[in-house]
């Protein structure tokens, strides 16, 4: 059907094309990989309004920064529950780069220890993902933000 060279012709063409569109995808930012990691500890209560709290490390270009943990729920909350979660940080430039108010809109129910999974991001475009086990009874539809801090 095709002679030899049309073929050879053909497959350089689509190699061509599939390593172009693997470095287009491999420049993506949301492939890249991870600048850090965090594991995260926290305590949430609350009746109609909710307060969190906690503390964390973050691990950074070799170095063990922690941190703390704040911030006060603005939609409903309804129970008490503790979170213990690890995950991933990137657009780290810095360390400091850290600090800030982080923003997910979530619903979710733990019962007696569920999963929980979050994307967090904040103002400077650190993001944050993270995963783990919640332990406790709450319902909460938390529309707020997580405030986060290094320790000094």
């Amino acid at each position: 059907m095709f002679d030899f060279q049309t073929r050879r012709r053909w497959m350089t063409a689509f190699t061509a094309f599939v390593f172009a569109g693997a470095s287009v995808l491999g420049a993506s930012p949301a492939l890249a990989a991870a600048d850090g990691t965090v594991a995260l500890e926290i305590y949430k209560a609350g009746f109609i309004a909710g307060v969190t709290g906690g503390s964390g490390t973050l691990t950074f270009q070799g170095k063990t920064y922690p941190l703390t943990l704040g911030g006060v729920s603005l939609g409903a909350t309804i129970g008490a529950s503790k979170a213990e979660l690890v995950g991933e940080v990137s657009n780290l430039k810095d360390a400091a780069d850290i600090a800030g108010i982080y923003s997910a809109g979530q619903a979710g129910l733990a019962v007696a220890g569920g999963g929980k999974v979050a994307e967090l991001k904040n103002s400077k475009g650190v993001v944050m993902k993270v995963k783990g086990k919640q332990i406790g009874l709450e319902f909460s539809l938390d529309l707020s933000g997580l405030q986060v801090s290094l320790k000094k």
